[in-house]
């Protein structure tokens, strides 16, 4: 009921559960860090494709001063992307968020974005030794444009931070206390973590990318379908971060331009119960949640009707199939983060418009109209109003209320 308090899960006790506990954590940890930057993605995803519609049609030239300031503009997010995402994740896991975005102020740091690509002559796993400290050699990465090496910095500034409470006096704690955590994160980062936690993300980015090679359609198809699960449970939050460091270092992503067209689907299928229905108080719920969809915001949609009435939901899974098989059949690349129909410009190459443009517009049609013409025929009807049920955003390991 609302105003019920929501009990704090209980701490596991088998190995399974300790397993679950810490995936659920991790995911909280992610959102918690990704949920504040995320209107900054999509803003600067517009800017971008705006900029490349510009270019596109030799209004400003790329060798402009014009040109630098508006790429500036849509990049700087994502260039220095750990500062911002450590300034969040800090503040989720309880260190001190100006000390952890310092922090990722050293990764972006201009010389040592440079070193990263210094050429060496022995490598390790893969990696190049391009540096050393004091003699030592080690990997220095690339970290503008990363996320998850600064979510582990920042979890163990939460480590080390109440440690160095209990050792560093407090008449000088306010100059060393930040002193020793910026240089000891800072190395265990540079030297160690960084370097682990950068090969592991770029596998697993390497290997969803080589799933949709293998088949795009069939990969367009399963993940059309099944992407907004995803978002019952939260585990989205495991893609999102793999999506924008994608787009960051690559400047493209092919999985999110499927997930878009999973947007549009829970859009279609909203209008259509917006559409049909009679009831007042539907049809002011679902109204709203289909322009939000399309503006690439699922969750009213998805909490507010599609999920409540589980039918809506399965026709916009249907629809979100077949834009995602369209999309991938179509080689459909996407150039920014911002989704759904207000996406339009992401799809614009800024090397020059080509078919992923139009095959945007094909997939989403596609998705809208099927998800629309599903749900008024098969999925709703005025009767399911009497049936609605709560439905509750999931989190692993508690249950949080989102709509009645």
């Amino acid at each position: 009921q609302a105003g019920d308090e929501v009990e704090a899960a209980p701490k596991p006790t088998t190995l399974i559960g300790w397993l679950k506990y810490g995936f659920s954590s991790l995911i909280g940890v992610i959102t918690g860090s990704m949920i504040p930057i995320i209107g900054l993605l999509a803003a600067s995803g517009i800017i971008k494709g705006a900029l490349a519609l510009l270019t596109t049609y030799e209004v400003v030239d790329k060798a402009s001063n014009t040109f630098v300031l508006i790429d500036a503009m849509s990049d700087s997010v994502f260039f220095f992307m750990p500062i911002f995402v450590g300034f969040t994740a800090a503040k989720r896991l309880g260190s001190d968020p100006i000390v952890v975005a310092i922090i990722g102020g050293v990764l972006t740091y201009p010389t040592i974005i440079e070193m990263s690509k210094s050429e060496a002559a022995n490598e390790i796993f893969g990696m190049p030794l391009n540096s050393d400290f004091f003699g030592i050699p080690f990997h220095v990465a690339s970290y503008s444009y990363s996320i998850f090496p600064i979510i582990v910095a920042a979890w163990l500034a939460s480590v080390v931070e109440p440690w160095l409470k209990k050792v560093i006096p407090g008449m000088v704690r306010m100059i060393f206390l930040p002193l020793f955590e910026v240089i000891i994160v800072s190395l265990a980062i540079l030297l160690i973590l960084g370097p682990v936690v950068m090969f592991v993300s770029s596998g697993i980015a390497a290997a969803i990318q080589g799933i949709y090679n293998l088949s795009p359609s069939i990969s367009g198809l399963f993940i059309g379908g099944f992407y907004q699960s995803l978002v019952i449970f939260g585990l989205h939050w495991t893609v999102i971060p793999l999506v924008a460091q994608d787009i960051a270092q690559n400047g493209n992503s092919y999985l999110n331009a499927i997930i878009s067209a999973t947007m549009v689907a829970q859009g279609g299928a909203v209008l259509a119960v917006f559409v049909k229905t009679k009831v007042q108080k539907i049809k002011q719920l679902s109204g709203p949640a289909a322009v939000a969809a399309f503006c690439g915001i699922t969750e009213p949609a998805m909490y507010g009707v599609n999920l409540k009435y589980g039918r809506v939901f399965i026709m916009a899974s249907i629809g979100g199939a077949v834009g995602g098989f369209l999309t991938g059949l179509m080689n459909v690349n996407m150039w920014g983060f911002t989704g759904s129909l207000i996406g339009f410009t992401s799809f614009v190459n800024p090397d020059g418009m080509d078919f992923s443009f139009w095959g945007f517009w094909i997939a989403s049609a596609a998705a809208l109209i099927t998800a629309f013409t599903l749900t008024y025929l098969f999925g709703f009807s005025d009767a399911d109003a009497g049936e609605e049920r709560t439905v509750e955003k999931v989190r692993l390991g508690n249950r949080e209320p989102v709509h009645k």
